[in-house]
Parts: structure tokens; sequence; C-alpha cells
């Protein structure tokens, strides 16, 4: 598969013509959806889903399909009868051609003054997991995690300790739209620094439209 990051915790999957897009929300790029032949969304927070960017996609392609979570799926449902999904935590299913696990129930907790929504992770082939907003670890091994590497509700330790319980052969950074240029590198360095050479795990980010074989 080819992975493009489209923005954000936005990206797209590629594979044998047919193409598969995460979390278009509100932080990607407006046209993230278009071409998709499926839709994958963790949860409702802006930033994941953003419904222009998904009716956009939608609409462009009437053999479209979305896979998500109750809360999402109750506001799309009627928009597109027939081509919206509800899945959970343990659920497996086949989108056009991709293989997908579902795995995790509850976003990261931001203050406990918020009460704490649902969120979903997929796991696409066995290889890419997106846990959305969460920590969730999958339970297997996985050669890329989608490492939502800056959030309100995260620290750096975490992060840290997060990739090291999961043991990707990469982690490709997603969830960074509100890093600055002069805090990338200080989190390059210190995600880097913190893995050390015996952790078996490569730290990437890619810029805006890049790709990467996965």
């Amino acid at each position: 598969m080819e992975l493009i990051k489209k923005g954000h915790a936005c990206v797209r999957l590629e594979q044998d013509g047919r193409v598969l897009v995460i979390d278009p929300g509100a932080f990607g790029e407006a046209d993230a959806a278009v071409g998709a032949d499926v839709v994958l969304i963790t949860h409702e927070h802006a930033d994941h889903f953003d419904e222009g960017r998904l009716r956009a996609g939608m609409e462009a392609n009437p053999a479209a399909e979305l896979w998500t979570l109750a809360s999402v799926a109750d506001q799309v449902s009627a928009a597109f009868p027939g081509r919206v999904h509800t899945v959970g935590h343990g659920d497996t299913f086949t989108a056009a051609g991709f293989d997908v696990q579902v795995h995790g129930e509850l976003h990261a907790v931001i203050h406990p003054d918020f009460p704490r929504i649902t969120n979903i992770g997929f796991l696409v082939n066995g290889s890419v997991f997106h846990p959305g907003d969460a920590l969730t670890v999958p339970g297997r091994p996985i050669d890329t995690l989608l490492l939502p590497v800056q959030a309100p509700w995260s620290k750096l330790s975490e992060v840290v300790d997060y990739i090291r319980e999961v043991q990707p052969d990469r982690a490709l950074d997603v969830h960074d739209a509100l890093l600055t240029d002069l805090a990338r590198p200080a989190y390059d360095g210190m995600i880097g620094g913190l893995l050390g050479d015996r952790s078996g795990t490569e730290h990437l980010r890619l810029g805006l439209g890049e790709s990467l074989a996965v």
C-alpha cells in the first residue's frame, strides 16, 4: 500500500487502484476524501470528522461507503442511505479490498470535567493502525503506527511509552497540525532520543501530500 499524508489526522491509503481515507477532518485538506472508495472515521471531533469534507467524498463517488461509530453514523446515515456502516470494538470487515479490524472504545481523557466520548481505532490490512484520539494498543504486531504525537489530552512521556508498548516497525506522526515549525524538530529529537537505537521503531513524519510505502 501507499500512504499519503492529507493533513493533521487524515491519511489516504491506496492499493490496487482503490482508495481508503481515514479521518477527513477540518484541519486536513478540503478534498481529502474525494476519490475515496472507503472512508473510516474514528470519532466525532471536528478535526477528525468534517461533514463537508465527508460529503465531498461521498458525493464524488456514489459507490463510496463510510464505516464509523454510532455518534458519527447517526449524523450522516440519512444523507447516504445504505452506505453508512456502524462498527465497534472487535468488529472486522472488508471494504474495497481493504481488510479492517476495529479496536478501542473511548476517547482519551482530556480533563475529568469533560464528558468522555466514544472513539475507535482502525487496523488496515493487519499493517497500519490509526488509533484516533486514544492510545489504544491493538494487541498484535503491526508495521506502521499512526502516532497522535500532540494533543490537548497527551504529554510526551505518554506518547513515547505508547510507542514502546505497541512496538511497531515505524511510528508515523499524525495529529500534528497544532505543532509549530519550532516545535517539530524538538519533538523529533526528544522522541528519537527516548526511543534510542534499541527500540526497533523508526520515528517518521511526512509533510502534507508526502507518501510512504507501507
